[in-house]
């Protein structure tokens, strides 16, 4: 069931009990549960947070700490399962489900006990009626006479009615059916066959609804607790759905025009307020932002290479590519060596005009304006921390994803909690090189797909497999890097491509997860001509494996992402292929 006010009928009823916090190891909501742990601060709300990463750690951790817990909120985990069937909770649990993936199970939206989601109820589409999904015992009752099975003394099968006759075998019964009852069963097989049909179609697609990190600063803010700390937050949400593809550009403009107003009415100081506010302040305002990878802590040419968008135009894995890159910095008036050294050194009159510049010359090389500047909001604090919400976005992914020994999922999920806090710009730092390096690795993947010719067409769709003992393979058992690399490769390759049908296609991706055990990390993306961001590999998916009995788990939050055993490979990729023909 949808909570209509956030306050009254979530927040208020917290209060008095201690809450049990689930959050998914992604940036959105980890966002969200630092908005949270602001407003328990201030209310002295007891509360327990431990991250999964996936279905089955969400049912460990739930049993591990669901002692004496009346109420659980969910942070991105949730909606698109069953999470009463799953976890078989005591009758008194409350489950609050905060979860942006779409669609939700339906048993959780028609549950008014024991399930409330937190959302925007506006998100839900294709949504079937009640009596569509549900009839009432009475209807499922049989009026004809049940005869049941039971075993002679010979160990053959008779039938014996309820009433207790002996049955004779060498004259069986036959069923009398009336035309009443003959109704009856046609009426319910027509239903049943109907609600197949509705609930195919309103669990067909995967998408994201609207970010947690937003829903939370709403709470804040309908509270009279809302600060800017808040509202950065929710903006690294938002702008997380965006940059990872999982919302359409006109989505991510509706949240941030929202967050406008509160940006104007926290940040709008007099100019006595201005000269007493402490230079530590978080300052925050709005400016239209190059969608160029950390350009502010790289060098500008490193940026332009390792930006997706910027590197596909240019074709910068090609000689000819590198070389128009090299004639579009030089016709701005550029030098190499300003451009190749870190951007905070470059001079300042070519640093202010950068975006001028590019304005001016982008049209001739094909760059759309529309595409390569992004409405968004920088944060400043102190004399030297000046950051944009994408590269805070970029941070946290990587950090959740770490690649060192030793550290668990809880490690770095507390760890990217901390790139979040002001204080803590050491740990900024180490995450601004991680993440220059995983792009680094996800563009020289993309090169070798492109040389080696391994970006293979299927018919319905695009394959790609990363092939093991790969240097930098490592970064790709992780799902939300896996996904990035997949969105890179389908735009360099309809990039390159002469064939334009290739912008109509999905791709699918692969790549080792574990070799020991020979299973592999497989996710799904959709084409480069949808607009509004609608994932049909979920379903395929489990239809896929299903039909050819492949060994896989589908523990992701994400529906097209899941394992895949090495050795199914080819006869779960013949079944989707078959299945999206």
């Amino acid at each position: 069931m949808y909570v209509r006010d956030l306050k009254t009928d979530f927040y208020d009823r917290i209060q008095q009990q201690r809450l049990l916090i689930l959050v998914s190891l992604d940036v959105d909501s980890l966002c969200a549960c630092k908005i949270l742990q602001s407003l328990f601060q201030c209310d002295q709300v007891l509360h327990t947070i431990i991250p999964v990463t996936g279905k089955q750690s969400l049912e460990r951790a739930y049993l591990e700490n669901s002692e004496g817990v009346k109420f659980v909120l969910l942070l991105n985990c949730g909606a698109t399962f069953d999470i009463i069937e799953t976890l078989r909770p005591d009758d008194g649990v409350v489950f609050f489900i905060c979860d942006n993936h779409l669609p939700v199970h339906l048993n959780s939206i028609f549950n008014q006990v024991q399930v409330q989601i937190l959302g925007k109820e506006d998100d839900t589409e294709n949504l079937p009626e009640f009596t569509d999904l549900f009839r009432d015992s009475d209807d499922e009752e049989d009026e004809e006479e049940v005869r049941r099975p039971v075993f002679n003394r010979t160990h053959h099968i008779t039938l014996q009615d309820d009433s207790g006759d002996d049955s004779d075998s060498s004259q069986p019964k036959r069923k009398k059916f009336d035309e009443k009852s003959l109704m009856k069963k046609r009426d319910k097989r027509l239903w049943e066959q109907k609600r197949r049909e509705l609930v195919f179609q309103y669990e067909e697609f995967s998408k994201y609804g609207t970010s947690v990190a937003f829903v939370m600063y709403e709470l804040a803010w309908k509270m009279s607790k809302d600060t800017n700390d808040l509202l950065w937050l929710a903006i690294v949400g938002i702008t997380e759905q965006y940059v990872n593809g999982k919302v359409e550009r006109d989505r991510y403009m509706e949240g941030l025009q929202f967050l406008q107003g509160h940006v104007s009415r926290l940040n709008h100081w007099s100019e006595d307020e201005e000269n007493t506010l402490s230079v530590d302040c978080l300052r925050i305002s709005f400016e239209t932002e190059l969608r160029l990878c950390l350009f502010r802590h790289w060098s500008l040419f490193e940026s332009l290479c390792h930006s997706q968008y910027t590197a596909c135009k240019f074709k910068v894995w090609t000689l000819k590519g590198k070389k128009r890159l090299h004639e579009f910095l030089a016709e701005m008036g550029l030098p190499l060596v300003q451009c190749k050294q870190k951007y905070s050194s470059m001079e300042v009159h070519l640093r202010d005009s950068i975006k001028e510049m590019m304005t001016k010359f982008i049209e001739k090389y094909g760059i759309h304006e529309h595409d390569l500047f992004l409405p968004s909001f920088l944060a400043s604090y102190g004399y030297k921390n000046r950051f944009c919400a994408s590269d805070v976005v970029r941070v946290c992914a990587t950090l959740l994803e770490s690649m060192e020994k030793d550290v668990t999922p809880s490690d770095s999920f507390f760890r990217a909690l901390d790139v979040l806090n002001r204080k803590c710009t050491s740990v900024m730092e180490v995450g601004l090189e991680q993440a220059k390096l995983q792009q680094k690795a996800i563009v020289t993947q993309v090169q070798s797909f492109l040389d080696m010719n391994q970006i293979i067409s299927a018919g319905p769709f695009l394959y790609a497999l990363v092939q093991e003992g790969t240097p930098d393979g490592k970064y790709f058992s992780n799902p939300l890097c896996l996904v990035r690399l997949a969105r890179f490769t389908l735009e360099a390759y309809c990039a390159m491509s002469k064939n334009k049908r290739v912008r109509n296609l999905p791709l699918v991706i692969g790549a080792s997860l574990d070799s020991d055990l020979g299973v592999m990390l497989v996710a799904g993306i959709p084409p480069i001509s949808d607009s509004k961001c609608i994932n049909c590999f979920g379903k395929a998916f489990e239809q896929a494996a299903s039909s050819t009995n492949s060994r896989v788990n589908q523990d992701s939050f994400d529906s097209h992402v899941m394992e895949l055993k090495t050795e199914d490979r080819s006869k779960f990729f013949d079944a989707l292929i078959s299945l999206l023909h």
